[in-house]
């Protein structure tokens, strides 16, 4: 029977395919596509075949498991040869499975089943003669494999002499080689720190450590084993797949935790239902459950193909990889604010669910994997969580790609968009203004360390958001009996209490009116310093970043060269020749001393005098607070919040409404009764009285309460229990006390 030119065609054109995708993943460890399109392509060749029986040639993918040895390690012929799976994508080819076995089996019933999970990694042949680890090989094609031995025996899992006596003489062990998850973060993390590209996935990595030339790298990988067969052995394994990796176990072989004994169909897809509950709950990553019937001289009877065994069926979980473009990159911005790039996707199914959006987190992880919109990307979904990009098929870039930029205002407030140096995450700066950000600010915003608006809580919070009532915290002081009591569960009572808590709160601090704005990292404490740095809310809004921190020094200085540029002063005495001083500097030749901070060391120090007496942190980089707890993040958080009309907008309706707070009586030591003016507290460990309490007490009596102790701190207030800042406090020589010596100190006269 003659075969159509196209069916020819069409089988040659997938050969080609599959042959290069078996070349990207057995040999360079490095996939273009996941497995699910794999499948896919081999699963069309293997019914375009059966279709056409004429077309089946001997060199065909579906007649041989990999791709062939690589040429710069040692070739192993394997004495049994490794062959492949049969896959059941779904629940009707594993009762196609089963019923074969019926047939194929009268009088096996019920038919017993091994069953453990498909891991994901390489797979390895292990010889033992008279126990000992003689020789370890990859799978390769099937029939001819790779020397891996001196980087398996690296591998602390594998044993290099079995335990026992009762071995046999020879025993091949098969198995899969992996890496579990949390291996694989650590191994990436430090890859990453050094500078390198990181491994795609745990499969990639422990494929590509075992096959190392030099077995040293290898023995840094966290590699581990699991048995799941063997190959040769020197006796009878006995009767049963199940009894015989027990025992091989007892030699010291490593199998799966998971590894039962199941009863028919039934007992097959319990065991699946069960493990794919908690697939993404193990630290390994596992893509199906192998079956295989229990019984050996079954499996003899059912025999083999070329391909795999007729008494084994892996039962593939649906894929958690799939390849898709992205269209198009957007930004959300999430209820803190973070204004996070998220990718629209060509639809594909993943995991059974179609995914059209995978978030890309933030911009150092868009140029870390170096997403582009037009780019083919692999996308995976484990369980619920949210659809992620996990890398671009870099090989098949289009021309047209565009790169992702980051928007410079808020895609719905319009406010500018800041990104702090050292931080990954960018943000919108419309705070009180922003409809994404509203419900976080309303609760904050009336939570009790802020006004102490009793009654609004979090829930009630969140109806007036949803109702459209609020809009912003000023709109709270507008709302009256006659609305509230239209909610569903408020009634009269319950109205009128919040009404009039929303009036006494309008009666506040200036510290407790900055920290309620919600300003990004600002505390408590800071906020308490921010209201004693500045005497009004006008004077905080029109601050710079230079109103929070003092610059000094020379940029690019560091505390090294300032010390080694004076020792070498002081050392050598002469005087500057003709010329400029900054010349003179540069041809110092001090470590770190370019041109250029030569002449920035001398535009600062106008004489040579001047400069000998200067101390090192005059001259190196360096900034001093002016405010404690507010650096160059937090300054350029509150920098950024208050440059946005919006939200000084929101403040002055807010003044409006009637908040407001003490004017400022002066400094603190002026103040009467104030008997610890100026000094520092900090609070630690378990205490007698509500922290916050005691800290209003000090802050009533002129103190400053702080979270950290420092060499400024003149007090530690310790209870029980108190921790590191304990510690602390006593290498620096702070005064500890506790609540009996708080007590003397406020009774000083």
């Amino acid at each position: 029977m003659s075969v159509p030119e196209a069916a020819r065609a069409r089988a040659e054109s997938l050969r080609a395919q599959v042959r290069h995708h078996n070349y990207r993943y057995y040999v360079l460890d490095d996939p273009e596509v996941p497995d699910a399109e794999y499948d896919r392509l081999m699963a069309q060749l293997r019914d375009i075949e059966a279709a056409h029986p004429g077309l089946v040639t001997p060199d065909s993918p579906t007649q041989r498991v990999g791709a062939e040895p690589r040429a710069d390690l040692v070739e192993v012929r394997h004495r049994v040869p490794m062959i492949s799976l049969d896959n059941a994508m779904s629940d009707d080819k594993l009762v196609d499975f089963h019923r074969r076995l019926q047939t194929a089996l009268p009088g096996e019933e019920p038919i017993l089943y091994t069953a453990e999970p498909k891991l994901d990694g390489l797979a390895v042949n292990i010889r033992y003669a008279a126990g000992v680890l003689v020789q370890a090989a990859t799978r390769g094609d099937g029939t001819r494999g790779e020397d891996v031995s001196l980087n398996v025996r690296t591998i602390r899992t594998v044993p290099l002499r079995l335990m026992g006596e009762d071995w046999p003489e020879i025993l091949e062990v098969r198995g899969e080689v992996y890496m579990t998850r949390s291996g694989f973060a650590r191994l990436n993390a430090e890859i990453e720190a050094r500078g390198d590209r990181p491994f795609a996935n745990p499969r990639n990595a422990a494929a590509g450590s075992l096959r190392q030339l030099d077995p040293r790298v290898t023995a840094k990988r966290p590699l581990n084993f699991c048995c799941y067969g063997w190959g040769e052995v020197s006796e009878s394994p006995g009767e049963s797949q199940y009894a015989w990796l027990k025992r091989l176990e007892g030699w010291g072989i490593p199998l799966s935790k998971e590894l039962e004994r199941v009863e028919g169909l039934g007992g097959c897809r319990g065991y699946f239902d069960a493990l794919a509950e908690r697939r993404d709950g193990l630290d390994y990553d596992i893509d199906g459950v192998v079956f295989k019937v229990d019984r050996l001289e079954a499996q003899a009877r059912l025999g083999a193909t070329v391909h795999h065994p007729r008494w084994a069926v892996a039962r593939k979980f649906p894929a958690q990889e799939e390849l898709t473009e992205v269209v198009d990159v957007e930004f959300q911005v999430g209820r803190t604010g973070a204004v996070t790039p998220v990718a629209r996707l060509r639809p594909v199914q993943v995991s059974g669910v179609t995914v059209s959006n995978a978030t890309l987190h933030n911009m150092d992880e868009i140029q870390r994997k170096d997403v582009r919109i037009g780019d083919q990307v692999f996308v995976r979904r484990a369980g619920d969580v949210i659809p992620e990009v996990v890398r671009v098929l870099v090989e098949r870039r289009p021309a047209q790609t565009r790169p992702v930029v980051l928007p410079t205002h808020c895609p719905v407030c319009g406010s500018d968009v800041i990104r702090p140096e050292g931080e990954a995450v960018a943000r919108c700066t419309g705070g009180l203004y922003c409809p994404a950000q509203r419900k976080e600010a309303i609760k904050h915003f009336a939570s009790r360390r802020a006004m102490d608006i009793e009654g609004l809580g979090d829930k009630l919070a969140e109806q007036l958001v949803d109702l459209d009532w609020i809009h912003e915290p000023a709109e709270l002081y507008q709302l009256t009996v006659e609305r509230l009591i239209k909610l569903e569960r408020m009634g009269e009572k319950s109205a009128a209490n919040l009404v009039a808590a929303l009036e006494r709160s309008k009666e506040t601090t200036f510290a407790r009116f900055i920290f309620s704005l919600g300003i990004r990292e600002v505390g408590e404490a800071t906020a308490q310093a921010l209201a004693e740095r500045f005497d009004s809310i006008q004077a905080l809004m029109a601050a710079r970043t230079s109103d929070f921190l003092q610059t000094r020094g020379v940029k690019g200085i560091g505390q090294k060269t300032a010390e080694e540029l004076l020792g070498h002063l002081d050392t050598h005495p002469e005087e500057v020749p003709p010329g400029s001083l900054s010349a003179w500097l540069a041809g110092l030749k001090v470590p770190g001393l370019t041109r250029p901070r030569a002449e920035a060391v001398a535009e600062l120090f106008p004489s040579l005098e001047v400069l000998r007496s200067a101390k090192a942190e005059q001259i190196c980089s360096n900034s001093v607070r002016l405010v404690e707890g507010v650096g160059p993040i937090v300054s350029a958080h509150i920098v950024g919040f208050f440059a946005q009309s919006h939200n000084r907008e929101a403040i002055e309706r807010l003044l409006a409404a009637g908040v407001h707070w003490p004017a400022p009586s002066g400094a603190p030591e002026a103040a009467t009764g104030q008997r610890l003016a100026g000094k520092t507290f900090v609070i630690t460990g378990t205490l007698t009285r509500p922290r916050d309490e005691i800290k209003a007490l000090l802050q009533r009596q002129g103190a400053k309460v702080t979270g950290s102790v420092s060499k400024n701190t003149d007090y530690l207030l310790a209870g029980a229990d108190a921790g590191s800042k304990l510690v602390k406090a006593q290498s620096l020589g702070v005064e500890v006390i506790d609540e009996s010596g708080l007590g003397k100190l406020l009774d000083q006269r």
